[in-house]
């Protein structure tokens, strides 16, 4: 099995030094777990998923918490929310830095527990799958360049797959199974199991898409509001994400459609029954989920250093539209994304349109591409997809 080091260990450690508790939230097997082992190897390790653990927490939480006096790792704490207030207790009366360290896979269920419960007294980090920068970095014969692109999106970034050599296909048919057997029933009483498993796998093909509820109901038989209900129960189990529309009216950006996106582009692969790199280069949604890759890796550049800055799109009435929008104190940043590998002059219209549209509020303008060579033009930088994480880089 190969030892993948994660760009999110030196911010975990800096973050003990600042907190009594510091909470890890991310996907299920995005290596939570792993790397908080690896970052705090002399804490007690405590698996509250396992039932007579759990049962214990639940029937007793002080004495369950007394059993360790300088703190643990406290896996999948939202199967004992009530923990939370018990670590408030504990961390008040003895406030020792980086004495607890909690990971949890249900962002809404952990992060209105720990606002309530723990604010002030933890950080709140982010671990989502591989990057493409942690994939580069592990040498053995992988490689980020023009002919790995396929194999990337194919592959995604759940460290199983990686670690281990998993088939992706495997790894990922089980990964959906037990997601909709386990997460979703736990968070919601499904009825209606077939129609959210059609819903996901249509949300796969509208990657990158402004996002009509109505419409996507209409096409799975449920209400609109039923729809919002189960991407809110999406986006709260890490399974999609989704980009607003950037304008200066902050209101605005709250009524315009999103855009939604996979945080694993190897899932919306296979949601959509791609399965080879033969059957992604030829298909329509191939550019749509190229964007999603370059976006994902933007995003995770920023989780991976502690900073959860929002990531925005440009769109106006007329359709006039730039794929990426970093929004920062002295202007934005502007990033368009092309699955090409070449990089030819009507790649850079949109850019240079809404550019001028905006005037002195852009502060830069990016190119992403699929091919491997970085070029620093005079008012374009252009970079391949596998350095798109650079973008955000030395934020801290």
């Amino acid at each position: 099995m190969k030892t993948i080091d994660r760009q999110a260990h030196t911010v975990l450690l800096q973050r003990a030094t600042l907190y009594p508790v510091v909470t890890v939230l991310g996907p299920r097997q995005s290596g939570k777990t792993t790397l908080c082992r690896m970052a705090f190897p002399d804490k007690p390790y405590v698996n509250l998923e396992q039932p007579d653990v759990r049962d214990f927490a639940q029937q007793d939480p002080k004495a369950f918490l007394a059993q360790y006096p300088d703190g643990a790792v406290l896996d999948e704490i939202h199967n004992v929310p009530t923990l939370l207030s018990w670590l408030q207790v504990l961390t008040d009366a003895d406030p020792r830095k980086g004495r607890f360290v909690l990971t949890g896979s249900h962002q809404l269920q952990v992060s209105a527990q720990v606002t309530q419960s723990l604010a002030g007294r933890t950080a709140v980090l982010e671990l989502l799958p591989l990057s493409l920068s942690e994939l580069a970095a592990v040498g053995d014969g992988v490689t980020v360049g023009p002919d790995d692109v396929n194999r990337m999106m194919l592959q995604g970034g759940y460290p199983r797959i990686h670690a281990q050599d998993l088939p992706p296909e495997v790894m990922l048919s089980d990964y959906f199974a037990t997601y909709v057997e386990r997460d979703v029933r736990q968070l919601i009483n499904l009825r209606h199991l077939r129609e959210f498993g059609q819903c996901v796998r249509l949300l796969a093909g509208r990657t990158g898409q402004l996002l009509n509820q109505t419409s996507l109901g209409n096409e799975v038989g449920v209400s609109s509001n039923t729809i919002t209900q189960w991407l809110s129960l999406l986006e709260a189990s890490f399974l999609v994400f989704s980009l607003a529309p950037w304008s200066v009216n902050i209101g605005k950006r709250l009524v315009k459609s999103p855009k939604v996106y996979f945080y694993d582009v190897g899932l919306a692969c296979w949601l959509l029954g791609i399965k080879t790199v033969e059957q992604l280069q030829h298909h329509p949604l191939r550019g749509a989920l190229f964007e999603n890759l370059v976006v994902l890796e933007v995003m995770k550049s920023l989780r991976n250093q502690g900073l959860r800055d929002p990531l925005y799109f440009f769109r106006d009435s007329n359709g006039l539209e730039v794929d990426l929008l970093l929004e920062h104190a002295d202007g934005v940043q502007l990033i368009e994304i092309k699955a090409s590998q070449t990089v030819a002059a009507p790649l850079f219209k949109n850019l240079r349109t809404v550019s001028a549209l905006l005037g002195e509020r852009v502060k830069s303008q990016h190119l992403v591409y699929g091919g491997d060579l970085r070029q620093a033009r005079t008012d374009v930088d252009v970079l391949p997809y596998g350095q798109a994480g650079s973008l955000v880089q030395g934020a801290l």
